[in-house]
């Protein structure tokens, strides 16, 4: 990969991003050689054997097959997927009050090897539901909900199609603005301002598309059935009530290990628009947000740390006196803040009601439709809602940022744009702490639906 201080123009060539889907595996294999059969025989029931509480004793009986004839990525990317899924399945297939402290041999080794070759850690990551999980019914048809289906799937029928595959729709919608960073980056280079313009209001439409794509989120999700029956599926070994000393990857490591669940703040998306920007986090936000780069293919980790060795946007807008690039600059950090706004909306659908709902049930001692998410896991309820404060933390910063930006002059740039620990610093804005100054401001658009923060 060429150096951030290289005269060479800046490419995606380097950093597995497709032309036409970004980030999204192009193409993912759907069978893997004969030999681990065994894998994808069960991989391919895991709701079904999840339900009839059959897939430990499956999974237990497993041969240990080595992962020496795996040869091509889009092998290793359909093994990871089978089974990280399996993994999942196994450790939370009688929820939270019957996890297990180890994963068995024979699914622990072989994960193990692929996620070294990969550079993935061994848990379900954005990776693999999203970006490896895919299949079009009609190949030469289009990239829409009726013509997409899931490669792998987990308890929660049509509402976990719909959760992976909206995810999938909102980074397709992006491809068009992750085509145009190097556009500004080399554009700044050279000093045209009118190139860079032209890039960043390409960046504008697509976070836009982003935020129409995600609204897809309500007409294909049950709310009571991600937040009753999916979300534990996507839950981690780290910082979780459940499993507070982590899972033995049995034939691996003598000692139990802990690793985050499926997060889109796992997502290089915004990562990467927020390096171009200059949107900053520090403090636990920071800390949270570098973590989950080890959750991405190792190319896309490095794409976001090249984009923020080049020179800063910025920096070169607030030199600049061309007013179509301070509007274009301007317009993509408002953009950003809508995201951000309808952020809440989602978690506000998918986690702060029905966590009302089930605590309301449970001190009645009820049960009537919405009897699955009374069922609900209590720790992850406590980790997922946050009570009003996760609300009022995210509401304060939505709302200050884009009262911020509103209020900027077209030809004024901010001055900073940092997210910290309990803080937002806005233009000439500083806010004050919030009730829940552990919870990061920004990870991603869905981050607080798939696994909320620690």
């Amino acid at each position: 990969m060429a150096s951030a201080d290289s005269k060479a123009p800046f490419s995606l060539d380097s950093y597995h991003v497709s032309e036409e889907l970004g980030f999204v595996l192009p193409d993912p294999l759907e069978e893997l050689p004969p030999y681990y059969q065994p894998w994808m025989d069960v991989a391919l029931r895991i709701p079904e054997l999840v339900n009839s509480h059959e897939l430990r004793s499956h999974v237990n009986k497993m041969p240990l097959l080595s992962s020496e004839f795996l040869q091509k990525h889009r092998e290793l990317r359909l093994a990871h997927l089978a089974l990280s899924m399996m993994t999942m399945a196994y450790v939370w297939q009688e929820g939270e009050n019957d996890t297990v402290e180890m994963l068995p041999c024979s699914l622990a080794v072989p994960f193990w090897e692929v996620s070294q070759r990969l550079g993935f850690p061994p848990i379900l990551t954005h990776a693999d539901g999203v970006l490896a999980n895919w299949k079009k019914k009609d190949p030469k048809g289009p990239f829409d909900m009726e013509n997409l289906e899931l490669l792998v799937s987990l308890p929660g029928g049509e509402s976990v199609r719909g959760f992976f595959l909206v995810t999938l729709l909102v980074e397709l919608a992006a491809v068009p603005g992750l085509r145009s960073i190097p556009t500004v980056i080399n554009g700044v280079k050279c000093g045209d301002a009118e190139i860079v313009a032209r890039a960043l209001e390409d960046i504008s439409q697509s976070i836009q598309d982003m935020t129409d794509a995600l609204k897809l989120m309500q007409v294909y999700v049950d709310p009571a059935v991600f937040y009753g029956k999916m979300r534990i599926y996507l839950s981690g070994w780290r910082d979780n009530p459940c499993m507070p000393n982590g899972l033995m990857y049995e034939g691996v490591q003598t000692e139990p290990m802990e690793y985050s669940g499926g997060s889109a703040a796992q997502s290089s998306l915004l990562h990467c628009f927020d390096e171009l920007l200059g949107v900053s986090h520090e403090g636990n936000s920071g800390s949270f947000l570098t973590r989950m780069r080890n959750y991405m293919p190792p190319a896309h980790k490095q794409l976001i740390q090249d984009i923020s060795l080049h020179p800063s946007l910025r920096s070169f807008v607030q030199q600049q006196t061309c007013d179509r690039l301070n509007r274009a600059f301007h317009h993509c950090v408002t953009k950003l803040v809508a995201m951000r706004s309808y952020h809440i909306n989602v978690v506000s659908r998918f986690i702060t009601v029905p966590a009302a709902q089930a605590r309301q049930l449970r001190n009645q001692s009820q049960s009537s439709e919405v009897e699955l998410v009374s069922k609900a896991p209590t720790a992850l309820e406590e980790r997922g809602t946050g009570g009003s404060g996760i609300m009022t933390f995210l509401k304060s910063c939505c709302f200050t940022m884009g009262l911020s930006c509103r209020s900027t002059m077209h030809n004024a740039v901010p001055r900073c744009i940092t997210y910290q620990s309990g803080y937002l610093s806005c233009p000439a804005f500083l806010l004050e702490p919030t009730s829940s100054p552990h919870m990061p401001l920004y990870t991603s658009w869905t981050d607080c639906v798939e696994n909320p923060v620690q």
